[in-house]
């Protein structure tokens, strides 16, 4: 089994400011932290070329993408919302992030590589067709999810969301798409409280209050989501990989641990072998506390990297 890891140094020139909790010190601290694993050296690490326009306007319209550029500033910061800025350098980090997306898409579905993890941002989930916010620009996991289903001719994808925050852009893009199934954890109710209750057939929306235990959280993400995806036999498993559920991350308030999220990628590589012979791919979203974070990449890719 081969796991492709993606990740590119220009992601990290994105710099939303000092204080700012999506820095490039996340990225810094996961690759530190694998440097010092068994995990380094099993890894097929990629640097990922930028996405092209063409496969941007699978998903998102060109009066969008046009806004953005006109927005990015030559120096300085410009923000698209409150907790979302734009610098010289941002939409070439974002291209690369949601490049590495269509590459890994196209590296596992050629059964060159068995999965892949993308450690790169700005994160996706929160683009929504037409809007920037929550620190994200391009919709990765959308994104990937359109090139499975247009270019390679899938007919089935599931996209699995375990970040703390819902993806409601995943969820406006993707609504009522049947060739798409979404499971979707979050705590509720929390940012960016919309799309909860404005739920298509295709999308199963898993809140979860705030102080709940991990106990619980297992047994209801199971409960909801388990028979739902084997039903629904997924030919790729595509994951928004948030970390910031863990009971040590400043931005919310669930306990999770690192092991919790080894659990979960247990669930979603069971999916993936039952019914997409093992074909996966997960992208960086959130996850804030550095150490917490790169302890719980390290255990997502242990998942991802273990030989059923």
């Amino acid at each position: 089994m081969t796991t492709a890891f993606f990740s590119h140094d220009d992601c990290a020139k994105h710099n939303m400011g000092p204080e700012h909790p999506e820095s490039p010190d996340r990225l810094a601290a996961i690759i530190s932290y694998l440097a010092d694993t068994e995990l380094a050296q099993t890894l097929d690490w990629i640097k990922p070329v930028e996405i092209t326009r063409d496969q941007l306007l699978s998903t998102h319209p060109e009066k969008y993408l046009h806004q953005l550029e006109l927005m990015q500033p030559t120096r300085g910061r410009v923000f698209t919302d409150p907790d979302t800025a734009m610098m010289p350098d941002t939409l070439r980090a974002a291209r690369l992030a949601a490049g590495a997306n269509i590459e890994a898409v196209d590296m596992v579905l050629s059964s060159q590589v068995t999965n892949a993890f993308i450690c790169a941002r700005p994160p996706g989930h929160h683009a929504e067709r037409s809007k920037s916010m929550g620190f994200c620009f391009y919709n990765n996991v959308a994104l990937a999810a359109m090139r499975a289903l247009n270019f390679h001719r899938l007919e089935r994808v599931a996209i699995v969301d375990f970040d703390v925050h819902q993806g409601n852009g995943t969820v406006d893009i993707v609504g009522g798409d049947e060739r798409i199934l979404m499971c979707s954890s979050f705590q509720h109710p929390f940012y960016p409280h919309s799309h909860v209750y404005q739920q298509a057939d295709n999308i199963i929306n898993t809140p979860i209050e705030a102080g709940a235990s991990a106990a619980d959280y297992r047994k209801k993400v199971e409960g909801e989501w388990l028979h739902r995806l084997q039903d629904f036999r997924p030919q790729l498993v595509l994951v928004s990989a948030g970390f910031d559920g863990h009971r040590l991350d400043p931005m919310a308030g669930l306990n999770l641990e690192a092991e919790d999220y080894r659990w979960l990628t247990d669930m979603l590589t069971s999916v993936a072998h039952d019914h997409a012979n093992d074909r996966l791919v997960s992208t960086l979203e959130g996850g804030y506390h550095l150490k917490a974070l790169a302890e719980s990449v390290s255990a997502h890719l242990e998942g991802l990297t273990a030989i059923r």
